[in-house]
């Protein structure tokens, strides 16, 4: 591809972790930065290993691009978030009285763990350091995942709450605004 086995083993690594586009981008630097350098060196061991030094190896250019992703800015604005809606949606569940709500224990349960599960998800995307492709797919079922338990949550209040607590009434449409959000985030995410 670039000229030397150093840098298409760099490259290969780069091809199982970024995506293609990326890797095209970084090839075509790093072919340049190798001819420059054996231009100047006439050895190729040294022209590929200058060119890598000067890009960054495998580990750098891709904990750099995983640092930099749109996917990773969403999961950390989601995780900021995220506890502020809990606390909008405790107020608003514990001056509604959800417990007597008639909603059966094991819906309750599985929407507690599947909201675990999204924070689970967000907080080890936030962390990935080496896995942009895993960390994409982490915070894209995350984000829909919980795009479904605002949903849910918003129908259920509106369906079963006994009346109008003005807790309810900011935490309906903070749960709108951040599906809104988020659905937005996506597609531009998806594009970048």
């Amino acid at each position: 591809m670039a000229g030397h086995e150093l840098i298409s083993a760099q490259l290969d690594i780069l091809g199982a972790r970024l995506p293609a586009q990326a890797v095209d981008e970084l090839a075509d630097g790093l072919r340049e930065s190798y001819e420059h350098h054996l231009s100047r060196h006439r050895d190729p061991e040294a022209a590929a290993r200058a060119a890598i030094a000067e890009f960054g190896d495998a580990e750098t250019v891709t904990a750099a691009f995983v640092h930099a992703s749109p996917w990773r800015r969403l999961a950390l604005k989601l995780l900021i978030t995220g506890p502020i809606m809990a606390a909008v949606w405790a107020t608003a569940l514990l001056s509604g009285q959800a417990w007597a709500w008639p909603v059966p224990l094991p819906f309750k349960i599985l929407y507690g763990l599947a909201l675990v599960g999204v924070v689970g998800l967000l907080a080890t995307a936030v962390m990935a350091r080496h896995a942009y492709r895993r960390m994409r797919r982490a915070v894209t079922g995350a984000a829909l995942a919980l795009i479904l338990l605002d949903l849910l949550m918003v129908t259920a209040v509106l369906t079963v709450s006994p009346g109008s607590l003005w807790p309810i009434a900011v935490a309906v449409p903070a749960s709108l605004l951040r599906v809104l959000s988020v659905a937005r985030t996506l597609p531009a995410a998806m594009a970048a």
